[in-house]
């Protein structure tokens, strides 16, 4: 009973990088063990300083490490490979561990512009992303939420960096779909403790500013003068809705306002 209890606090964070070393801490908070994974056995100690147990995956290159770090109930997917037979390859592994429940974070980048606002009904475009999307949803060994974050941003991941200097920022009057890191844990923690499973939900900030007007005031706060804006380019966006997800969590964005942070 014991061990059913501890595993049961036990989550694995594959990919330990931006947002899990981050999601790790504050699950670690709340109270639950976590197993998180790095690629590189350089990072080991400073997972371990952070009170994560350390393993090293390579998903294109899986070992029998892979049973002891998915040794938990919930496995949390945060990595950016697009790589689906190295997917195919660890959901094997999966259906072997004690998962039971996994959460794969994935992006808005798997829709289409559209022009015209975008919910999780909208079809998705053919791509590496969708098809990985496609095995969880349609596996039937284990319990899965596929979320899809709009473009990630905070604390030292500043929008006004993502301005290339040398380039046009291309559709000036496209609208933004971002999400502040913060929201992004806030609505994992809730996924986990409401025991949200087997849907996909959309995750992006309420509001979304035209690319011009959000990317003048990020770059005002690092002094950037002057940006370049392709004013021939077509325009094309889309607008992300999370009202399915703010919905079904009851959930408020911290950062909802983009113009007002």
């Amino acid at each position: 009973m014991q061990n059913k209890l501890i595993l049961n606090k036990r989550i694995s964070i594959l990919g330990c990088g931006w947002l899990g070393i981050n999601l790790a801490h504050a699950l670690l908070r709340k109270g639950y063990i976590i197993n998180g994974s790095t690629t590189s056995v350089n990072n080991i100690s400073n997972l371990e300083s952070k009170g994560i147990t350390p393993y090293v995956v390579d998903i294109g290159n899986l070992n029998n490490n892979i049973f002891h770090f998915l040794s938990s109930a919930i496995l949390i997917i945060a990595i950016t490979s697009k790589n689906i037979e190295d997917f195919k390859n660890l959901i094997s592994k999966i259906k072997e561990s004690e998962i039971r429940k996994v959460l794969f974070i994935s992006s808005t980048s798997v829709y289409s512009n559209t022009n015209g606002i975008v919910t999780e009904e909208t079809n998705t475009n053919d791509s590496q992303l969708s098809n990985i999307e496609k095995l969880f949803e349609t596996n039937s060994s284990f319990e899965s939420t596929i979320i899809r974050f709009g473009g990630l941003f905070g604390y030292d991941r500043k929008p006004g960096n993502f301005i290339s200097r040398s380039k046009e920022v291309d559709n000036p009057e496209g609208y933004i779909n971002f999400i502040h890191r913060d929201d992004c844990i806030r609505i994992i923690e809730l996924i986990i403790v409401r025991n949200t499973w087997n849907e996909v939900l959309n995750a992006c900030s309420d509001s979304h500013p035209t690319r011009r007007e959000f990317y003048l005031k990020e770059a005002k706060k690092l002094g950037i003068t002057t940006i370049k804006f392709n004013e021939k380019s077509e325009n094309s966006y889309k607008i992300i809705s999370s009202q399915n997800l703010k919905s079904l969590l009851d959930y408020d964005f911290k950062y909802a306002d983009l113009m007002d942070y």
